[in-house]
């Protein structure tokens, strides 16, 4: 038995969720697929995946082996492209999780250009405002907006950019512009309830520094909530990065407001899953994204 085919095999059943998905992804029958995890299982003499109606579920031994086996997988690849040098073709799937509207707006548009960059790499991007555990869904690179607390993830900021406040025309004609950061408490504030959200904002102009608790009737958990919400005219939101409504600003549909006083700015952050190294595919990734973005807050 090929000892790293058959990891890479586990390792697509995993992602994949079924036998079926990863002989999809690996071009053979599902039997084979089959086949291969059993005699991965004779071998270690332990049980990697539990089957049942609902699917298959992998077991304490058989999450610990899929962090190791991925890990191998990347190690190998790694060690493939030195040997064919630095100028050798990047190839193989690169999974990317990101914020659903940041890579909307941010991302998703400039991947044509990467795509034809590497022609042999092929991308799966996981779209979702929470952070999700990376080992779990497979991940290379986690894209993630705000400071990261967790000092035990490994991560590279990439990009920052300025928070705003922003407000439709239309709520901001009929209620009055806030001059100062205390007059948002007279309005609708949108709640991004997430963590780089919330009610409790500090802004600072010079040496001033004012704190202001906001309050509205709308909360929602995810950004494009936000940015659907402004623009219905429902409140002001507070604190969302220029990144986030850069073509409404742009347009007109939105105004910025309070803009000589300044909110902390919003990082963006490559992240990487804990205790593996990044795969050249992930690296190259980062980098392209961080030349593209530096076009933006330069």
């Amino acid at each position: 038995m090929d000892r790293l085919a058959a990891m890479e095999t586990f390792v697509r059943v995993i992602e994949a969720g079924s036998f079926s998905g990863a002989a999809k992804q690996l071009r053979v029958g599902q039997p084979a697929v089959s086949k291969s995890i059993a005699q991965l299982e004779d071998r270690l003499g332990v049980r990697l995946l539990l089957r049942s109606t609902h699917g298959l579920t992998a077991t304490e031994a058989g999450r610990n082996f899929y962090e190791r086996a991925k890990r191998a997988i990347e190690e190998a690849e790694e060690a493939e492209l030195a040997a064919r040098s630095a100028g050798a073709m990047l190839s193989g799937r690169l999974r990317i999780c990101a914020p659903v509207t940041f890579a909307r707006l941010q991302v998703v548009s400039r991947l044509a250009i990467f795509l034809a960059e590497h022609p042999a790499i092929d991308i799966d991007m996981v779209l979702d405002d929470r952070n999700i555990d990376l080992i779990e869904a497979g991940i290379d690179v986690a894209l993630r907006l705000g400071r990261q607390p967790d000092s035990t993830l490994t991560a590279r900021k990439i990009a920052e950019c300025r928070a705003v406040v922003v407000g439709a025309p239309a709520y901001l004609d009929a209620l009055g512009t806030p001059r100062t950061p205390s007059d948002l408490q007279a309005h609708q504030a949108i709640i991004y309830d997430q963590r780089q959200g919330g009610q409790v904002w500090t802004f600072r102009k010079g040496t001033d520094e004012i704190s202001v608790t906001v309050t509205g009737r709308f909360r929602v958990s995810a950004a494009e909530g936000v940015r659907e919400a402004v623009l219905a005219g429902l409140g002001i939101s507070i604190g969302g990065s220029e990144w986030l409504f850069a073509p409404e600003l742009e347009s007109g549909a939105l105004r910025a407001i309070l803009t000589d006083w300044s909110l902390p700015t919003v990082e963006l952050w490559a992240v990487f899953p804990t205790g593996r190294q990044a795969s050249a595919k992930a690296r190259a990734f980062t980098t392209f994204l961080e030349n593209q973005l530096s076009h933006i807050t330069d």
